[in-house]
C-alpha cells in the first residue's frame, strides 16, 4: 500500500464533529507505510476526548478495508492561538478568549458560561473562567468555591481551581452580600485587572462570563479585551431576542466573530407526566440564527436539575455527565472549539519586531 493510496482511502472517513473528510481537514500527519503495517496521526484542532476512541476506530477501519494488515493510528488534539480584534495581541499564557454575552440578564447566561468551560475541560483542553459579571458574579458558587484567592509574587493573584478550571471573581476578593456600587470606568479598570494581573496557567480557552446587556461597559470590554469569538445566549421568548440581536450588533461593530448561538430554556418537560411545553415559544433562536448568517450551536431545557446543580457548586457537566443535558453542552462546546480553529492563526507572535532608530 502506498501513501497516496492511504490518502485516497481517509478520504472517506469523515469527522462526525466537523462533517468534513479527514484529509480536506488537513488532519492528517507522518503517514508511514512498511509492507502492509500503515501508522499515521489525526490532528484535531479542537478538543474531542470524548470522539476519539470512535474516529480512531474509523481511520482503522477504512484502512484495513483497503487492504492494511496493521494500523497503528494516533488521533490527537492541538490548539492554537487564534487572531483576536485588530489592534489587540493574544495574551501569553491564553491562547483563545470566548466572551458569553447576552444581551439582557435571566436568561441563564452564567449557567451556560460555567457549563461550556467545564465541557471543554471535560473534552481534554485546559480551560479558565473570568466572572467578569461585576454587579452579579456567579461563578464562586456555581463553580464550588470558597476563600480568597492567593498571591505568591505580591503582583499576580493566582486562580482559584474549580472543578479542575482556573477562575477569578470579583466575587472572591468581597464579602457575598456586598454590593458592588461602582460606575461604569471602575468597573472596566477592576474587569481589566482581573484578566491582565490573574496567573492564568497555559490556558486553551478561558471563558468570559459577560455582564447582561449592551451598554458602555460591555462595548469597553469588548473594545480592549482580546476576544477570540463570542457566544450569544438567549431564550426563544420575543423579548430576549430582541436583546440579543443587539448584542449581535455590538460584537460586530468592535470586531468581534459570533461563534454562534445558543438557544436556553427551549423546551420543558414535566417530570410527572412527560408532558413537553415551549414555555417560553418556539423557532425564535433558528430565526434568527438564518436572519444573521450565525450558526445554532444548540438548544437547552428548562430542567430543575440545571438549577439545582448550578446552586449546588457542581454543574450539570460535572453533577451528571453522562446525562442528556451534560451531552448537549458538550456538542456546544465543541462546535464552538470548531468555529474557533476554522478562524485564522493568530500570526504575531511569529512576527519580528522591528525596531526604527536614527543613525
Amino acid at each position: 500500500m502506498s501513501p497516496d493510496r492511504v490518502t485516497e482511502l481517509l478520504k472517506s472517513v469523515i469527522d462526525p464533529n466537523t462533517g468534513k473528510d479527514l484529509v480536506s481537514m488537513r488532519a492528517v500527519r507522518n503517514v508511514k507505510v512498511d509492507g502492509a503495517h500503515v501508522s499515521l496521526d489525526v490532528e484535531l484542532g479542537y478538543p474531542a476526548a470524548s470522539q476519539v476512541d470512535a474516529l480512531r476506530a474509523a481511520v482503522i477501519g477504512a484502512l484495513q478495508a483497503g487492504g492494511a494488515a496493521n494500523v497503528s493510528a494516533n488521533v490527537f488534539s492541538r490548539i492554537v492561538a487564534h487572531a483576536v480584534q485588530r489592534g489587540l495581541k493574544v495574551l501569553p499564557n491564553v491562547k483563545n478568549i470566548v466572551a458569553v454575552s447576552s444581551g439582557k440578564g435571566g436568561v441563564g447566561k452564567s449557567t451556560v458560561a460555567a457549563n461550556l468551560a467545564l465541557a471543554l475541560a471535560a473534552e481534554g483542553a485546559r480551560v479558565g473562567m473570568l466572572d467578569a459579571d461585576i454587579y452579579g458574579p456567579s461563578q464562586p458558587m456555581m463553580l464550588g468555591l470558597a476563600g480568597k484567592p492567593e498571591t505568591v509574587d505580591g503582583r499576580l493573584l493566582e486562580p482559584m481551581i474549580g472543578h479542575g478550571i482556573q477562575a477569578i471573581s470579583i466575587g472572591l476578593l468581597i464579602d457575598a452580600d456586598q454590593p458592588m456600587v461602582w460606575r461604569g470606568p471602575m468597573v472596566t479598570q477592576a474587569l481589566q485587572q482581573l484578566l491582565m494581573q490573574t496567573h492564568w496557567q497555559d490556558l486553551d480557552y478561558l471563558v468570559v462570563d459577560m455582564p447582561p446587556g449592551t451598554g458602555d461597559i460591555q462595548l469597553t470590554l469588548s473594545q480592549q479585551v482580546p476576544v477570540t469569538g463570542a457566544v450569544v445566549v438567549t431564550t426563544p421568548q420575543d423579548i430576549a431576542l430582541i436583546d440579543a440581536k443587539k448584542g449581535f450588533k455590538m460584537f460586530e461593530k468592535v470586531g468581534v466573530p459570533i461563534l454562534g448561538l445558543v438557544e436556553n430554556m427551549a423546551i420543558h418537560v414535566c417530570s410527572n407526566c412527560g408532558h413537553a411545553e415551549h414555555i417560553f415559544g418556539a423557532g425564535g433562536a433558528a430565526k434568527m440564527s438564518a436572519e444573521y448568517g450565525v450558526p445554532l450551536l444548540g438548544s437547552l431545557p428548562l430542567d430543575i436539575r440545571i438549577r439545582e446543580q448550578a446552586d449546588s457548586g457542581r454543574p450539570t457537566v460535572v453533577a451528571a455527565p453522562d446525562s442528556d443535558v451534560a451531552l448537549a453542552y458538550k456538542a456546544i462546546a465543541r462546535k464552538v472549539a470548531i468555529a474557533i480553529a476554522d478562524k485564522a492563526k493568530d500570526m504575531s507572535l511569529k512576527m519580528p519586531t522591528i525596531k526604527v532608530s536614527n543613525t
